[in-house]
This record gives structure tokens, C-alpha cells and sequence, in this order.
């Protein structure tokens, strides 16, 4: 039955894993509106659930903040991060997540220790979207500093959100739910507390509104759910080792269409990435 608990939880990240790789090919089509414009509706399109379901709600508030500061607080850090420094440094310091993730296990969460395993798993991991993302190329500019804190704040926090909803009173996943609604609300605030206008909805058009849709049903709004599930029954050090797989089926995503070229460091880092995500999956009867 532990066995078939795990096996559960690897296909439930490998299902979020999947669906968050589609957001980079969504975000090129969305470049010219505001991040909080997107977050709000992709969030409150997720989050509508929670307005169908009063059980969702029945939880206690130290979860609700904890759900609500993990995944809002995930993507105001995350957005920040870019409009502060070069994106390619951004999204590498981003993708420490998976790896904070694997190593702050017996930090966070009792009972569970790491192995060689688990941190070579995870150095792979790393080393491959460390690749994937700079394409071999990497200048590091003190001036985007505030940047560079900001995405290690980002990836922090994502990793201690995913860790702490294994540590919580057991919740339903459907409470992910309220935790998205939660999330779009403060959106709007941020959205209209920064200049945004009304207006600004009206003037999106059917194809943006489409593709803003697609984004809360799937990388903003599904891929949570199955996040969320996935971490209750599978182990947080396999599951932070597989999901270096984002950066590798978002490239491939990007490749088969949106016309980018496959490079050698790309080849290399696909390796890296499946060699990694592939140890940290192989089951042990210990540790």
C-alpha cells in the first residue's frame, strides 16, 4: 500500500510538473500586460471552487496564511524578480526551489533524512537547469542584486509552502482552492495599488483573455491541486528531484512550438535534468 501511496504522488507531480511547463509558452504570448492583471484572473478562476464548496473553507486560519502567503507570496516575489533583474539569472536563482526542497526535508519535516541519493539527485537537477536556463552563458551583476534576493526569496518560499503543507493538520485538496481565490483578491489590490485601472481588463483581447483562461485552469490553477496532492502522498526529496523536469519539458515546449533551436548545451542539460529526476525516483528501503 506504501508503495502504491508513492507511485501516486510521483504521477501527481509529474501531472503539476507537466502542466506548469506550459505557462513560459502562455507568458510569451502575455508579455505586453501586467504580471497582476494575469494573476488575478488566472487566480480567481482557480480559486472559483472554493465558492462551490463550503468544506473547502473548514480549515483553520494558520493554513489558509500559510497557503494563501505560499502561493501569492511565490509569484509577487517571483514577478519582482524579473522587473529587477536580467530574467535568465532570475529564473536560475528561481529554480533552487526544487532543490531547497529536497535538502530542508529533515529540516521541516520529521522522520525523513537525506542520502547521497537524494543530493546527487538533486546537484543534477540543478546543474541541468542551471544549463537549460543560461544556455551556458551567465553574468552575475551586483546592481541586480535586489533582484537576485528576490528570486532566492521566491524560490524559499515555494519550497517551504510545498514542505509545510505535509506538516499542517491534514486539509483537503480542495482547499487549495481558497488559497487561489485568497491570492487573486490580493492580486487585484497589488494590480490596482500599482496603477492598474479597470480599463485595462477591457482592453485585453479574445486571444489574451483565452490564454490568461487556460493559464488558471492549468499552470495557475490545476497544477496546484496535483502539486498538492502529490506532496501529501509522495516523498518531498523525490518529488523536489523530479521537479527539475519543469525547466526541461518547458524548453522542449518552447522548441516544438515556438520555433527555438535545440543547442548542444540544451542536449547536455536534458540529460543532466532525466539523470537526476530518474535517481531521485528510484525507490530504497531505507532512509
Amino acid at each position: 500500500m506504501a508503495t502504491n501511496t508513492k507511485s501516486s504522488g510521483i504521477a501527481l507531480a509529474l501531472a503539476a510538473i507537466l502542466i506548469w511547463s506550459t505557462l513560459a509558452l502562455i507568458s510569451t504570448r502575455l508579455s505586453r500586460i501586467s504580471p497582476f492583471l494575469i494573476l488575478t484572473i488566472a487566480f480567481l478562476i482557480s480559486g472559483f471552487i472554493s465558492l462551490l464548496r463550503v468544506k473547502a473553507w473548514r480549515i483553520p486560519l494558520t493554513t489558509i496564511l500559510v497557503g494563501a502567503a505560499g502561493i501569492f507570496g511565490y509569484h509577487s516575489l517571483y514577478f519582482k524578480a524579473f522587473s529587477l533583474a536580467p530574467a535568465v539569472e532570475a529564473n536560475l536563482i528561481n529554480y533552487l526551489w526544487p532543490l531547497l526542497i529536497v535538502v530542508l526535508s529533515p529540516v521541516i519535516l520529521p522522520g525523513y533524512h537525506l542520502t547521497f541519493r537524494h543530493i546527487l539527485a538533486a546537484l543534477l537537477g540543478l546543474t541541468g537547469a542551471a544549463l537549460i536556463v543560461t544556455e551556458g552563458r551567465l553574468t552575475i551583476d551586483l546592481i541586480y542584486l535586489p533582484g537576485y534576493l528576490l528570486a532566492f526569496g521566491a524560490a524559499v518560499t515555494w519550497a517551504v509552502y510545498s514542505l509545510l503543507t505535509k506538516r499542517l493538520p491534514p486539509f483537503g485538496t480542495e482547499s487549495v482552492s481558497v488559497f487561489c481565490l485568497i491570492s487573486g483578491l490580493l492580486s487585484l489590490v497589488i494590480f490596482l495599488l500599482t496603477g492598474g485601472r479597470v480599463s485595462d481588463f477591457q482592453s485585453l483581447t479574445i486571444t489574451e483573455w483565452t490564454l490568461i483562461c487556460l493559464a488558471g485552469i492549468g499552470p495557475l490553477g490545476a497544477a496546484f491541486y496535483f502539486w498538492d496532492a502529490a506532496l501529501k502522498r509522495g516523498d518531498p526529496r523525490t518529488i523536489g528531484s523530479l521537479a527539475y523536469l519543469t525547466p526541461l519539458l518547458s524548453t522542449l515546449n518552447l522548441l516544438i512550438f515556438a520555433n527555438k533551436t535545440l543547442t548542444l548545451i540544451s542536449g547536455l542539460a536534458m540529460i543532466l535534468i532525466i539523470g537526476g529526476a530518474v535517481l531521485g525516483s528510484l525507490e530504497r528501503q531505507t532512509g
